[in-house]
């Protein structure tokens, strides 16, 4: 394993930790207001959220390209008001995996609070708790589980990224190479002996992250059905 590797893994880990912690401050408040919303705009809200899931990661990359041009829109706003270029940067790749990964962290958090049973909130209003109150002290920790899930696969999804990387990120080496860019350039090289070893820790790795989901399914199951506090 060469240092633009080793680069590549500490690029990928860096942004899937903080592509997860930004996702999981922005994602639980959203997915518990959209829950408990009625709104006829949910449908549409919703739609969008899960809109990642089933869009090919290159097309999702290439509006990502149109959208964040330092030539229009809001790649030019950026870069005249604030200085920032997220083409072909460590930000502009954040940003994409932020949008790319938001399914995965959003819809477990959502489906644990819709599983929450109304009368919790009721029985805890009756005895004094404010709305923040029930949701730190009351609704936070019965999720737990749902939380450590999200958290799990955005973290994994994140760092098996390849075509949104690619197209908002360049496969710049040392700014923008991850590990699943870093794989291609050794197979397209021939360099198979890297190519094995990088290809070995990612099997390893999802190895590990489908048995920790699983291990937090169990969790959430025992959560869905929770047992009256009041």
């Amino acid at each position: 394993m060469n240092e633009g590797d080793l680069q590549a893994i500490f690029i990928t880990l860096k942004l899937a930790v903080l592509t997860t912690l930004a996702l999981l401050v922005i994602t639980i408040p959203c997915a518990y207001w959209l829950a408990r919303s009625k709104r006829a705009i949910k449908p549409f809200l919703e739609t969008l959220i899960t809109l990642p899931l089933v869009l090919p990661p290159t097309v999702l990359g290439y509006y990502f390209l149109v959208l964040f041009s330092p030539q229009q829109g809001i790649g030019l706003w950026l870069q005249q008001t604030v200085g920032v270029q997220l083409v072909f940067s460590f930000s502009g790749i954040l940003v994409a995996s932020m949008i790319y990964s938001l399914p995965f962290t959003f819809r477990p958090v959502q489906s644990a609070f819709e599983q929450l049973p109304d009368d919790l909130y009721s029985s805890a209003a009756l005895l004094g708790f404010k709305p923040w109150r029930q949701f730190l002290w009351l609704v936070l920790p019965m999720i737990k589980p749902a939380i450590y899930t999200a958290a799990t696969l955005s973290f994994a999804h994140t760092v098996g990224e390849f075509g949104v990387i690619l197209m908002i990120g360049g496969n710049i080496p040392g700014e923008t190479q991850v590990v699943s860019l870093a794989l291609f350039d050794h197979v397209e090289s021939f360099n198979l002996q890297a190519a094995n070893t990088l290809a070995g820790l990612m099997l390893v790795f999802s190895f590990a992250v489908v048995f920790a989901c699983q291990w937090w399914q169990r969790q959430t199951q025992r959560v869905s059905t929770p047992t009256r506090l009041f």
